[in-house]
């Protein structure tokens, strides 16, 4: 019998494998991606604190109304323009960026390039 890989036991493991190097500092934060199938979320978490800075989704209302008949990839360079508002806002101009296990392309790429593009660097 032929077993079936389950996909995101994967992505978890390779999660788990970055997180061992990969930390948030007060100096410089964590930007956090999670990626469902219809929704994209994204955090800033200071690791030594245990403490979420700022977040931003697809399902803020600010930026729902922003990502209404938009792609996910366009909702999600939306939410990463949002939260580098908000990371800014407190202050955050520089993070550590944590894709979460996901491959580097399609709404995490999107995600981080409109993070940058509103000033975040990492």
């Amino acid at each position: 019998m032929i077993n079936k890989t389950d996909k995101n036991q994967e992505r978890v493991v390779r999660h788990k494998r970055v997180r061992r190097k990969l930390s948030g500092t007060s100096e410089r934060p964590r930007l956090c991606v999670y990626r469902s199938l219809s929704q994209i979320y994204a955090q800033v978490i200071d690791d030594v604190k245990g403490v979420t800075l700022a977040s931003a989704s697809t399902l803020d209302k600010d930026v729902k109304a922003l990502c209404q008949g938009k792609s996910k990839s366009e909702q999600a360079k939306i939410v990463g323009q949002t939260i580098a508002k908000r990371a800014m806002e407190k202050n955050i101009s520089e993070v550590v960026f944590d894709r979460g296990g996901y491959i580097y392309i399609g709404r995490v790429q999107a995600l981080a390039d409109g993070a940058r593009e509103a000033g975040l660097k990492f």
